[in-house]
């Protein structure tokens, strides 16, 4: 009765929202992009979106208890978590937008790890995971956004599975029901589908050394050499210790070719707005030419540091491994 009462003051609060809450959702928020490599339901609109370069989220692998004890088991997970809130076309159940979600992930080689329909087996109220205060999935911003599932939640339906390939692991948690939202009525009485992808782990380092003389070659023919041996951690700009053989060839091109100037060029992949990511890829750019002068002697003269962010891919996007190969720095000749 309490959590009843509150909630009907939730939507009696909410009652003189902004008109233009109250317009059709035919749009995808700016800003916001699928989780690449995994398709939405067909019509479905995004209402909100979140990516963060790292962090951490529970993965349900048994029924929701409560706000406070939280899932009755679950895992937690690291990495790069995109969170993504659909608002489903008005005439789909939620059993048919989750079966084609489970269809999908399976054709991408996901594994189900964990899977429940209705509260019996969901557990009772499930919708708090989403739309309690303290849940870490609510996404916040428009209260059309923030109050998905908050008030009856029907027919709900959840989905955990994994994939593991080439040492990166991506786990994705669907939650999905038909719903009424205390914001926006335009925005309930129809499914709303939670999406959350935790990309951990790294892709398996198959590029080898790119030695001086190689790079020289490169430079030679095509006037720019791409390198791998160069790491950082996620959404960082410190060049990791892992990186100095590859930093040693580079600075041994440098020694031997005296005359050579060069651009250092850091490029990322497409996850995170390209605004950042300009940011990021011009500050790894920088700790690179800073290394290469303060521990191997270069002049800082001969080096230049620019950041492309994903506006120059060698590969698509699409998948992780992809990502993988636009994540680099190359050697530019000035």
């Amino acid at each position: 009765m309490i959590r009843r009462a509150a909630r009907l003051l939730v939507l009696l609060s909410l009652c003189c929202a902004p008109a233009a809450l109250a317009g059709k959702y035919d749009q995808d928020v700016p800003g916001s992009k699928d989780i690449p490599g995994l398709p939405r339901y067909e019509g479905s609109v995004i209402l909100g979106y979140k990516l963060d370069q790292y962090d951490e989220a529970a993965l349900p692998l048994g029924k929701w208890v409560n706000a406070s004890a939280g899932w009755e088991k679950s895992e937690k997970v690291e990495g790069r978590r995109t969170r993504i809130l659909y608002l489903a076309p008005p005439d789909r159940s939620s059993l048919e937008v989750m079966r084609n979600y489970k269809t999908a992930l399976q054709k991408l080689g996901y594994q189900t790890r964990f899977e429940c329909s209705d509260e019996a087996e969901c557990g009772r109220s499930v919708g708090n995971a989403y739309f309690n205060s303290a849940a870490r999935n609510r996404l916040g911003g428009k209260q059309v956004v923030e109050y998905a599932f908050s008030l009856a939640v029907e027919d709900p339906r959840l989905l955990t599975a994994r994939l593991d390939k080439d040492g990166a692991i991506s786990d994705v948690f669907v939650f999905a029901a038909r719903q009424d939202n205390a914001a926006d009525s335009a925005a309930g009485r129809r499914v709303a589908v939670f999406v959350q992808e935790v990309l951990s782990g790294s892709m398996e380092n198959k590029m080898v050394l790119v030695d001086a003389g190689e790079m020289g070659k490169s430079l030679d023919e095509r006037g720019r050499v791409a390198l791998y041996g160069v790491l950082f951690d996620f959404d960082r700009s410190e060049v990791k210790p892992e990186s100095r053989p590859q930093l040693e060839e580079m600075a041994k091109l440098l020694k031997a070719k005296p005359g050579l100037k060069v651009y250092i060029v850091g490029h990322t992949d497409n996850q995170g707005g390209l605004d950042y990511n300009l940011k990021l890829s011009h500050r790894r750019a920088e700790a690179v030419a800073a290394a290469l002068a303060k521990d191997f002697g270069v002049a800082s003269g001969r080096m230049s540091a620019k950041g492309l962010a994903n506006l120059a891919p060698v590969a698509s996007n699409a998948s992780e491994e992809g990502r993988a190969k636009n994540r680099r720095v190359e050697l530019v000749e000035q």
